[in-house]
């Protein structure tokens, strides 16, 4: 028997046609007879809609409901969200309570990778039913045998369903379940009772998987694996929802890693969750006790409370400990205080206050600072003490016009190599802040901007060089054709206009001793219009450009002191790029680097040639403008490339790069200074290495080679070999491969120059592990900094990671042993829980993978 509804003025006759698989219900319509024997009319006063179904539905009877719209779903989407707002914390052990079964039958796990096509879904309000048989008695209707009911949205089944037409209460026994299709979830209990018209409801001995929201970011343990959750109960109010003694993991069940068991949990939907009684469990060990706990389940979660606190080890600063408190000021503003105890140094403050007031406007604000005590080796009390300022910032105005800010503040080097976590932080002597309001349109970019630049000589307080731009103006445009014809020609400027200041040490041996500086405010002017044009001989291009340098300073250097002397420099500026034809050759034999090979030689040369700079000594260094000097010179070089072609993907795999430039003019000019270190334009923009300690007819050879034949292997090396000192003066070299879960990266920096260009330096640079950040079992890498020269390892880091299917555990030992900080070893430790969280003192920017 089956149930259906029919308005009064419609008669039906049910035909029953059977299928190997499930029974499909056909109606039809006639005008006059009787309803068919055994069907019992349900009065509706809605009209009826009859439509075919899909076999899928198995049921192709469509009702419209006027009292029971079943509203079963979104009971499990907020309790996974709930684990997300916990630090990691593990369990394994079922629940057993009273008036739960003790035996509960496996339930099969669910592809949610899958989507389940739904063609003929009944519309929302509408609901389709099957079930082998049904009984009325008054306004209780009894679906037994199989039942199942599709919404628009999900699908109910049950061994037996009661539905009582007057109270509106629902009733489905015997291996129930529910599914829903828009959040992709699936639940089981042993029994439900649902009231439609007021949408509460009770489901006991819950249980069943929800589809795993994948958020792949560094640093966060990632599993495929759907959510799995159980409870003794589970009540349904019109705005929220309680679960009773119950867990969720994420794990593999029957025995899971982790798992996090609760008394109760209150949630509203897309508002909050409250667990009562938390107790996180590592297989079953408890890890975690919360009396109550509560999670932001809003799109943004913001929720003012306090953070998990961290400890570490340091042997230099000792135990630490951290705790610290998350406020949300309001929608668009929050901050984070975090609290530092060193046993061994003193204290520190870190406070993150970030904002997003606009829709194109956010920043953040990061403040560090440790009030150091101090450590005594040998009777000697060195301190430290000092803050960092970290930000950045953009806002956009309309009609073209941006601001942007980045902020890099140290109050100085020996606070940096104490209290830092990175080997490259470190080792950086320079700090840079700068803000600015730029507009584009069409050719022209005009800028306004504040900078201040700080390069620390070494940890010695006071001994840096000062920087700084408040403000500076710039007005440029691009290249654009301003006549065309058989010789075009482009134009192009660039101009400032800004308020520099510069202070810096004095060099060793100059007099007066101290420091030297400029005014708070000296103005400097520059305007630097330029033409280029085209000849073209067959294969042959020549592209000559003409630059009119113009620069204004009001102080000068003169006598080893600043004066408030005002310098003019006016500078034409020929340059000329001869390009020649290419040669190359197109291999068509097959090779692991792919089915064809293309060699390519470009040869290259430029003559630059630059007048009037006679007071090269006398100008004002605040950035690499200043440093144009007088030149005549030629740079020739030729540049070898490889390409590869498999199948329609073109790859350049190999590329070497050689120059070399030809001084006509040794002195250039006469800025050089004979026995020391010097730096023109000239040179910079051929490499980044010093060679001048005197006059010069001829700079290194720079070769440049990179290669990288297939995916997962690169090598790159870049040395410059001077024939004056027939030697390799600079060289770096760094590669990388992976194979598989493999990976090896190595890199050397080596330079000897002239020993009154700079000391000898020799580090070399190693990374070498097994694994990734997702894999499970083992995973374990090794990263170092060793300096040949002091004969020492600076820096190294061992991390040994083990995952499961749904949670991980990390350990890392870290070694600093440079300047200040001479063997400085901390011991770090984390937890993730996949795609939920990862708590400890190891930091995602810290890690090895």
């Amino acid at each position: 028997m089956i149930i259906f509804s029919v308005c009064e003025t419609t008669k039906l006759t049910l035909h029953l046609t059977h299928l190997p698989d499930f029974r499909q219900y056909s109606v039809t319509s006639r005008s006059s007879p009787p309803a068919a024997p055994g069907v019992l009319p349900y009065l509706c006063s809605h009209r009826t809609h009859l439509k075919r179904v899909n076999p899928y539905f198995l049921s192709n009877i469509r009702i419209v409901s006027c009292h029971a719209k079943i509203r079963p779903g979104y009971l499990i989407y907020p309790l996974i969200l709930l684990a997300a707002a916990q630090n990691a914390s593990p369990q394994f052990s079922r629940i057993t309570k009273l008036g739960q079964p003790q035996e509960i039958a496996p339930i099969e796990r669910p592809d949610f990778s899958i989507k389940i096509p739904r063609p003929d879904a009944p519309a929302r309000g509408d609901y389709l039913v099957i079930a082998d048989s049904q009984e009325a008695d008054g306004a209780v209707r009894h679906l037994r045998g199989h039942v199942t009911i599709e919404l628009y949205n999900s699908t109910i089944k049950a061994d037996s369903i009661d539905y009582d037409e007057d109270t509106s209460l629902f009733t489905a026994r015997g291996t129930v379940s529910y599914r829903n299709y828009d959040p992709n979830e699936i639940v089981y209990c042993d029994s439900l009772e649902y009231d439609s018209s007021l949408e509460k409801g009770t489901f006991h001995h819950v249980r069943g998987f929800l589809k795993t929201k994948i958020v792949a970011r560094p640093g966060l343990l990632t599993s495929k694996e759907p959510f799995y959750f159980e409870g003794v109960s589970a009540d349904k109010f019109e705005d929220r929802y309680v679960l009773h003694d119950g867990f969720i993991t994420d794990c593999v069940i029957p025995r899971p890693w982790w798992t996090m068991h609760s008394k109760t949990i209150d949630i509203v939907p897309n508002d909050r969750a409250i667990a009562h009684r938390a107790v996180y469990k590592l297989r079953s060990l408890p890890a975690f006790y919360f009396p109550y706990f509560h999670k932001s389940l809003k799109k943004e979660p913001r929720k003012s409370g306090f953070l998990a606190p961290n400890f570490a080890h340091s042997n230099r600063r000792g135990f630490m400990f951290a705790a610290g408190y998350y406020v949300a000021i309001n929608r668009s503003l929050d901050a984070t205080y975090i609290f530092q105890d060193f046993s061994a140094r003193g204290m520190a403050h870190h406070l993150d206050f970030r904002g997003k007031p606009t829709q194109k406007s956010d920043f953040n604000m990061i403040f560090y600072g440790v009030q150091d005590r101090g450590i005594t080796q040998n009777g000697f009390t060195s301190k430290a003490p000092g803050y960092s300022l970290l930000g950045t910032g953009r806002t956009e105005f309309g009609k073209g016009w941006t601001a942007r800010a980045s902020i890099n503040f140290i109050s100085s080097l020996a606070f940096r190599q104490q209290f830092t976590e990175s080997f490259n932080e470190a080792i950086f002597a320079e700090t840079r802040s700068t803000a600015s309001v730029q507009k584009n349109f069409s050719y022209y970019t005009f800028d306004v901007g504040f900078s201040r630049q700080e390069n620390f000589m070494d940890a010695v307080k006071g001994n840096s060089i000062i920087i700084r731009k408040l403000p500076e103006a710039t007005f440029s445009s691009r290249d654009h054709q301003i006549l065309s014809g058989p010789m075009p020609v482009w134009f192009s400027f660039e101009s400032s206009y800004g308020l520099d200041y510069r202070r810096q040490p004095k060099p060793e041996g100059t007099q007066p001793a101290g420091f030297y500086q400029t005014n708070q405010f000296t103005s400097r002017g520059t305007a630097d219009p330029s033409v280029v044009t085209r000849f073209d001989f067959g294969k042959f291009r020549l592209v000559p450009s003409f630059t009119f340098h113009n620069a204004f300073y009001t102080q000068s250097f003169t006598s080893q002191r600043v004066d408030s002397v005002n310098l003019r420099r006016t500078s034409p500026e020929v340059n000329i790029d001869f390009i020649m034809p290419t040669v190359e050759r197109i291999f068509t034999r097959k090779s692991f680097l792919g089915d064809k090979l293309k060699h390519v030689i470009e040869p290259r040369a430029n003559y630059r040639y630059v007048s009037g700079v006679k007071n090269f000594t006398q100008t004002l260094h605040f950035d690499p403008l200043d440093l144009l000097s007088n030149s005549n010179e030629l740079q020739i070089g030729i540049i070898n490339r490889v390409y590869s072609k498999k199948g329609d993907t073109v790859n350049e795999i190999f590329t070497w790069e050689l120059f070399q430039k030809r001084f006509f003019d040794p002195t250039f000019g006469g800025a050089l200074i004979p026995g020391q270190r010097n730096t023109v334009l000239a040179t910079l923009q051929l490499t980044p290495y010093s060679f001048l300690d005197g006059a010069r007819s001829y700079s290194p050879i720079v070769s440049i080679l990179r290669t990288s034949p297939r995916p997962g292997l690169n090598f790159s090396w870049q040395a410059d070999y001077d024939p004056k000192l027939k030697r390799f003066v600079n060289s770096t070299f760094s590669g990388d491969m992976r194979i598989r879960k493999y990976f090896v990266s190595v890199g050397s920096d080596q330079v000897r120059p002239n020993p009154l260009l700079a000391p000898p330096t020799n580090q070399l640079r190693a990374t070498l592990g097994y694994g990734d950040p997702n894999r499970k079992g083992i995973n374990a890498g090794f990263s170092m900094v060793y300096d040949y020269k002091q004969g020492q390892l600076n820096y190294g880091v061992g991390q040994v990671t083990y995952n499961t299917d749904c949670c991980g555990i990390s350990f890392q030992v870290r070694r600093l042993d440079f300047g200040t900080r001479q063997g400085d070893n901390t011991y770090l430790v984390s937890f993730s829980v996949a795609n939920i969280a990862t708590v400890g003192n190891l930091k995602k920017q810290e890690r090895l993978f």
